[in-house]
């Protein structure tokens, strides 16, 4: 009768370790209903454990699991914080706790790590300081890891003397403990704390590593993170990305295309994060032949459902932004779930594209739908009310944005504003506009209205508009230019003559004209003269 018992027990739980998906779960979970074997504590442990642990996305099966027993042992109570720590609402681990000690149980040393990985993320450091009272009154202060989560949660989040205290005395022998000091360091903004510890570390494990290739990869400073990525011992899909994803924040796309060449000949697989940055790359760069690539490995990723939202919507702005604009409808129109973003993919990709009127109509339709527009929907609204000629449309979105759906306007829409008046030819509007401003016009603003004054060769506005442009100390060259070509399209040589020589005095130098050839594309060439 006990071989049976264990061979049963035995057996659910190689089968709930091999489940994957809620559904095959569920299918277990019936199973043992079907021939009563959930009366058995165990049968319910090991489905709790799956759902808590192993599957994600599956926690709250396993609070549904979890109320069906009226005592759980401290174990089960232990995998459902654990579960709760991890799951996106870790609150829930602590309201866990709370009714654990409700309940009349005394929790365990493993109860705690997960509490304050909890706090961390949270990032509630008074709710850690009493979790650290508790945990000294239950004496597990000297349990390994529940030391290295105080030292964790103190550094990251806590008081740094505390983790100081922590770790000299007791930590500076565990790797996880330095691991813990440097990422909380670097976290706080202590890039030279940190990379000291990271130094003084007698053995860097990959944790340490990433924490400072991450770190100073979203500070910006890539030429270090880049050093460390090239000494690093190993490299795993976490340290690829946190350098791409730097590359592509710092807006040197091309390098982090190179590193992605460099990535798939290491023969290491890229993931979610690792397709989102090169998408945003081939979007800045108009490298739509590797758009394309990432596209059909995504479609292999995920080929009996749908791409997740996100991946969705970055693949609509990829093929928007390089002028794909069919392929981004089509897959616009494919979306199970859309959001606010893959609106704005598609509204924005119209726009600028040229097509003015399916970018209004969408956001039309947009809006029957009852999803509510945001500042980066009206910018492409009033770039295609610009783009199309649609000045009465414009100023009855730019007064809509603000009074209906209360967005104060940014400089994107002001610039909108002001190009879509002074193409019409409304620039005595357009001036008048840009002076009445909320913020403080920038140098974009005045060079847009003066392009205008040139395009329709009003001379006088052009000259207070760069008187404007160099009251703001933009002394670039292009501001003269444009000037000069006003007066040179009314045949006013000598107003020509009269820049030609102010930028002498100014010690103003025009730029070389420049030709660029895509490598990739040889029929695309881009001219700057």
């Amino acid at each position: 009768m006990l071989s049976k018992y264990y061979n049963r027990t035995k057996h659910l739980q190689v089968t709930c370790q091999r489940c994957k998906t809620l559904s095959s779960l569920k299918q277990i979970h019936a199973v043992t209903i079907v021939n009563g074997f959930l009366s058995d504590p165990s049968s319910l442990r090991e489905l709790i454990l799956a759902s808590a642990i192993s599957i994600p996305g599956a926690m709250h099966y396993a609070y549904k699991l979890f109320d069906q027993i009226s005592q759980p042992d401290l174990f089960i109570w232990n995998t459902m914080i654990r579960g709760a720590s991890c799951s996106p609402t870790p609150s829930q681990s602590v309201y866990l706790y709370v009714k654990l000690i409700r309940a009349g149980n005394r929790p365990d040393y493993l109860t705690f790590p997960f509490l304050l990985r909890a706090c961390t993320s949270l990032s509630a450091p008074c709710t850690g300081a009493q979790f650290h009272g508790a945990i000294v009154k239950l004496g597990f202060e000297s349990d390994m890891f529940v030391r290295n989560a105080l030292i964790n949660m103190h550094a990251n989040i806590g008081d740094l003397a505390i983790a100081n205290y922590l770790f000299n005395n007791h930590g500076r022998n565990d790797v996880v403990a330095w691991s813990a000091m440097v990422a909380g360091y670097a976290r706080r903004g202590e890039l030279e704390t940190a990379q000291e510890l990271f130094d003084e570390m007698p053995e860097k494990d990959s944790f340490a590593w990433n924490v400072m290739i991450s770190a100073y990869a979203k500070n910006g400073e890539m030429n270090k993170s880049f050093e460390l990525f090239n000494q690093a011992p190993w490299r795993d899909s976490v340290s690829w990305n946190a350098v791409i994803s730097g590359y592509v924040k710092c807006g040197s796309h091309k390098k982090a295309l190179e590193l992605f060449d460099r990535m798939h000949q290491a023969g290491v697989r890229p993931d979610n994060v690792t397709i989102l940055s090169l998408l945003t790359s081939c979007a800045c760069t108009g490298s739509l032949d590797l758009g394309q690539k990432l596209h059909h490995f995504l479609l292999e990723s995920f080929p009996r459902k749908g791409l997740p939202i996100k991946l969705g919507n970055a693949i609509i702005d990829m093929y928007s932004k390089c002028g794909y604009i069919e392929k981004a409808l089509e897959l616009f129109d494919k979306m199970e779930e859309l959001d606010i973003s893959s609106w704005n993919s598609v509204i924005c990709g119209l726009a600028l594209n040229g097509h003015a009127s399916k970018s209004l109509y969408l956001f039309e339709e947009m809006l029957k739908r009852k999803v509510q527009p945001d500042k980066i929907t009206f910018v492409g609204v009033l770039a295609a009310c610009s783009h199309g000629g649609m000045v009465n449309k414009g100023r009855e979105y730019f007064d809509l944005m603000q009074k209906k759906y209360h967005i104060e306007p940014y400089m994107k829409h002001y610039g909108c504003m002001v190009d879509m008046l002074g193409r019409a030819g409304f620039l005595k509007e357009a001036y008048n506009f840009v002076k009445e401003m909320k913020i403080e016009p920038n140098v974009v603003i005045w060079r847009t209205l003066l392009g205008a004054c040139r395009m329709h060769g009003d001379v006088e506005l052009g000259q207070i508009v760069n008187r404007e442009l160099l009251s703001v100390k933009s002394a670039e060259s292009g501001n003269y230019v444009l000037l000069s070509n006003i007066y040179a399209s009314v045949g006013e040589w000598g107003g020509v003559h009269m820049m030609r020589n102010l930028m002498d005095t100014d010690g103003v130098h025009k730029e070389a004209g420049q030709t660029f050839v895509d490598g990739d594309r040889k029929d695309r060439i881009i001219s700057n003269v």
